[in-house]
């Protein structure tokens, strides 16, 4: 992506980034990036500190390749506490909300398609999904913890997240832990850092398609996640092992297994 003059920034796509727009970790990118009309504010998000500080400007554009978006809120974060990621920031609605998109993880392309254009043959199996009170896409799925019972959950999915499932915790979780969990860091969000345990499932259900022996992290709710009545989070590591469509304007996922379908986690 780009924006103005500034150098070739290097973005997450994140289907938790909810408003049309770029997030940007860096502070050091602001003297590149000319905001018009900017404005402080506080970006709350994953972790158990408080929400970082940021300079915020809305109708801004930027292109992710030849492709133009205009009106354009862009957020540069003015803390440090993402300064350590390999990557210069995030963006998510801005191509979900306007286009259907493509991503192919056998080809490493991602594809914006114009509503209509996509022909769905039979290879491809559809996940309905919802969004609720904001522009976050949930799925419901299922976890087996033990090898004995399979439980229906309801996630949302978070492109971003490195984990394949993050399961939350809190007194009315559906699932049992598993026998052994370890103490683990599992990341950082833009309310600090976020700690919790990593151990292994059974399996992980996706429409038809079983994940088995799935390295999962559980995170306390109250951290990891602020959306109301989640059971857990979908993550790359899972999803990776699909090509996928997303179409939200007609709340549709479509999966196909792809090579890294049975790569061992």
């Amino acid at each position: 992506m780009k924006v103005g003059d500034s150098r070739e920034l290097r973005i997450i796509l994140d289907t938790g980034m909810h408003f049309e727009g770029l997030l940007v970790y860096n502070k050091d990118l602001k003297d590149s990036i000319t905001l018009e009309h900017e404005i402080e504010v506080k970006v709350p998000g994953a972790g158990a500190d408080s929400a970082s500080t940021a300079v915020m400007a809305d109708s801004m554009s930027f292109f992710v390749g030849a492709v133009k978006f205009t009106n354009q809120r862009i957020i540069i974060l003015q803390s440090d506490v993402m300064a350590d990621f390999p990557s210069d920031g995030v963006t998510g609605y801005s191509l979900f909300g306007n286009y259907i998109v493509e991503v192919d993880y056998d080809k490493m392309v991602i594809t914006l398609h114009e509503s209509g254009e996509v022909k769905i043959d039979s290879s491809w199996e559809l996940l309905p999904m919802t969004f609720k009170d904001n522009k976050i896409p949930w799925i419901e799925a299922a976890v087996n913890i033990h090898g004995k019972n399979e439980v229906p959950v309801s996630v949302y999915i978070d492109l971003a997240s490195s984990d394949a499932v993050e399961l939350l915790t809190k007194e009315d979780m559906k699932f049992d832990l598993p026998d052994e969990l370890k103490e683990s860091y599992l990341g950082r969000g833009l309310s600090g850092d976020i700690y919790g345990q990593e151990g292994r499932i059974a399996a992980l259900k996706l429409g038809s398609f079983y994940l088995e022996d799935v390295v999962a992290a559980f995170a306390p709710a109250e951290v990891r996640s602020k959306q109301e009545g989640a059971d857990g989070i979908i993550g790359n590591n899972a999803l990776r092992r699909f090509n996928l469509i997303f179409d939200y304007k007609n709340a549709r996922l479509y999966i196909k297994p792809n090579e890294y379908f049975s790569e061992p986690f």
